[in-house]
C-alpha cells in the first residue's frame, strides 16, 4: 500500500534552472491555480506567480520554493516563457499586454489542465455539485488501493495536506464547468456527477449564457472521454452521456452498473453494500453524513475498481476519509454543540447539507451566507425552500464576490419566503458579532451548527469553535 504521508512538491533531482521553461501563474493564491503550480514544479518546470493579496496558500507555496509576488505588474513577465491566466482576466490586463508584446505565450488555465489530462491515464470529474469531494475520494481510494494517483483538487485534502498529489499512477482532476473551456478537454474516464443550472447567465467572462449551452458542454466533455461513469440517480445524465464510447453508471437506481444498496445511516455517516452489475463487491462506509456522500463514495470505489484497485483497501481508506476543506468540515465544538463548515451555496447543495445535518439527530442550526447577487436573484425561492428543513436559520448579507449589487436583491428575500412558508426559526442577522454572541448564549450539546456558503462565512465557524482561521 502506498505511504499516505504528503510528498514534497520538489522532485529529488531538478534540472538546471536555465534549461527549464519558466511558467508564471496569475492568481496563484487561488485554490486551483496553486495546485497547478505544485504540479508544474513537480514536473521540473520553473514556476512563479502573483496575486492581489498574500494568503495562507501563497505563504505555503513560498515555503515550497515557489516565488510569489504580491500585486500585478507587467515586469512579472520578464524572462517568462508561458503566462498562465484565467479566461476571466481581461484581455487588456497590463500583464497580458506585456506578455504578448514580449512574445510570451499566454495559456488559459483550462489548456494547461488539458495537457495534464493527456499526459497519462486520467480521470476527469465533472458536474454541477460534488466535484471536489468526489475527486478527493477517488484520489484517496486509489491511494489506499496502492494505485499511486496524481491529483488536482479544488480543496485541501487532509490525507495529502494539499490540493495536489504527486504520483506515478492515474491523474485524477476536478474539472470546473464554470470555465467554458472545460468542454474542449479530453480524458480517459469522465465521472459525471450531475447537471444543473449553476454558473449560468450574467456578465461573468467564463459563465454560460444558457443552461442548455452548459449541458451541451457537459455532453461534449463526456463524449470525448474513452468512457463515462455517470450518476444513474440524476435525471438526464444518461441522455447527456449518449455520445460516449463506453457508458457505465453508478447510483442507488436499479440497473446501475455500480450500485449502493442496503444503506444504513447513522449520526456520523453511512454504511452500505456495493454491487457491481448485481454481484456484491463488498461493504463500504463513508464517514460523512448525507446520501450525496454515499454517491460520491460509490463513484470513487467504482473508479478504483475500473483501474484494478483492491476494493477492500479502497473501502478502508474511504471509511477513514473526513472530507476536503470546507466540505462538511468538522471544526470543533461550542458548549457541546458540533460546529461544521460547508461550502454549500446553491439550492441543491444547501438541501444536501441540511439533510446531512438532520442525519446526525441533532437540532440543526444553520448560519447561511447567500453568494452573489445574480445567483441569489436566480434562485432565492429555491434557497429558501432548501433551508426549510433546518430547525433554525440565521441569514447573513449576500457575499458580493466582486459583483455589483442588483436593486431589490437582498438576503431578506430568503428569510421572508421562509417565514411566509411557516418557518418560525429564521432570522436576518447581518451583524456577525450578534450571531456569535447569540449562538454562544444558546448553543447546547444537542445542537449542530453549520456555517454554510461560498463566501467568508467559514470564519464564523472558527470563531464559534475557538480555533484559529
Amino acid at each position: 500500500m502506498t505511504d499516505s504521508s504528503p510528498r514534497s512538491p520538489e522532485p529529488a533531482s531538478r534540472p538546471d534552472p536555465l534549461s527549464r521553461p519558466h511558467y508564471h501563474l496569475m492568481g496563484i493564491g487561488g485554490i486551483g491555480v496553486s495546485a497547478f503550480a505544485r504540479l508544474l514544479a513537480a514536473r521540473g518546470v520553473q514556476v512563479s506567480g502573483c496575486d492581489e493579496q498574500p494568503s495562507e496558500l501563497t505563504e505555503q507555496l513560498v515555503r515550497e520554493g515557489i516565488p510569489v509576488a504580491t500585486g500585478h505588474d507587467p515586469a512579472h513577465v520578464q524572462g517568462v516563457d508561458v503566462l498562465i491566466a484565467s479566461e476571466a482576466v481581461p484581455k487588456d490586463h497590463p500583464e497580458l499586454v506585456a506578455a504578448r508584446a514580449a512574445g510570451v505565450e499566454v495559456r488559459p488555465r483550462m489548456a494547461l489542465l488539458g495537457e495534464l489530462l493527456r499526459a497519462s491515464p486520467s480521470v476527469g470529474v465533472v458536474g454541477t455539485h460534488g466535484k471536489t469531494t468526489t475527486t478527493s475520494m477517488i484520489a484517496v481510494a486509489m491511494q489506499g488501493a496502492g494505485l499511486d494517483p496524481a491529483a488536482f483538487v479544488g480543496g485541501i485534502v487532509p490525507e495529502f495536506g494539499s490540493n495536489a498529489r504527486l504520483g506515478e499512477g492515474p491523474f485524477v482532476a476536478e474539472v470546473d464547468e464554470s470555465d467554458r473551456g472545460f468542454a474542449a478537454l479530453a480524458c480517459e474516464t469522465a465521472v459525471f456527477t450531475n447537471a444543473e443550472d449553476d454558473h449560468v447567465g450574467g456578465n461573468q467572462a467564463t459563465y454560460w449564457e444558457t443552461v442548455e449551452e452548459q449541458h451541451a458542454g457537459f455532453a461534449r466533455f463526456v463524449g470525448q472521454a474513452r468512457r463515462v461513469l455517470y450518476c444513474a440517480d440524476w435525471p438526464g445524465l444518461a441522455e447527456l452521456s449518449a455520445g460516449a464510447r463506453e457508458r457505465l453508471s453508478y447510483g442507488q437506481a436499479e440497473g446501475a452498473d455500480y450500485r449502493a444498496a442496503d444503506l444504513r445511516p447513522d449520526a456520523d455517516g453511512t454504511t452500505f453494500t456495493v454491487l457491481r452489475r448485481g454481484e456484491p463487491l463488498g461493504e463500504a462506509r463513508v464517514g460523512l453524513p448525507g446520501t450525496h456522500n454515499v454517491l460520491n463514495a460509490l463513484a470513487a470505489l467504482a473508479v478504483t475498481d475500473l483501474y484494478g484497485g483492491d476494493f477492500g483497501a479502497a473501502a478502508a481508506a474511504l471509511a477513514a476519509f473526513r472530507g476536503p476543506g470546507r466540505r462538511w468540515q468538522r471544526i470543533g465544538e461550542l458548549n457541546g454543540a458540533l460546529v461544521v463548515d460547508d461550502y454549500a451555496h446553491n439550492a441543491t447543495k444547501v438541501a444536501a447539507a441540511v439533510q446531512a445535518a438532520r442525519q446526525t439527530g441533532r437540532r440543526v442550526r444553520v448560519v447561511f451566507q447567500p453568494h452573489r447577487y445574480l445567483r441569489t436573484q436566480q434562485s432565492w425561492p429555491r434557497l429558501a425552500d432548501a433551508l426549510m428543513a433546518a430547525d433554525e436559520v440565521l441569514l447573513l448579507d449576500i457575499a458580493a464576490a466582486s459583483e455589483t449589487p442588483i436593486p431589490g436583491i437582498h438576503a431578506t428575500l430568503v428569510s421572508d419566503r421562509m417565514s411566509q412558508g411557516g418557518h418560525t426559526g429564521v432570522r436576518y442577522l447581518p451583524d456577525r458579532g450578534e450571531v456569535v454572541r447569540y449562538l454562544r448564549e444558546t448553543a447546547g450539546a444537542g445542537d449542530i451548527i453549520v456555517t454554510m456558503g461560498a463566501g467568508d462565512v467559514w470564519k464564523l465557524s472558527r470563531e464559534l469553535a475557538g480555533v484559529g482561521a
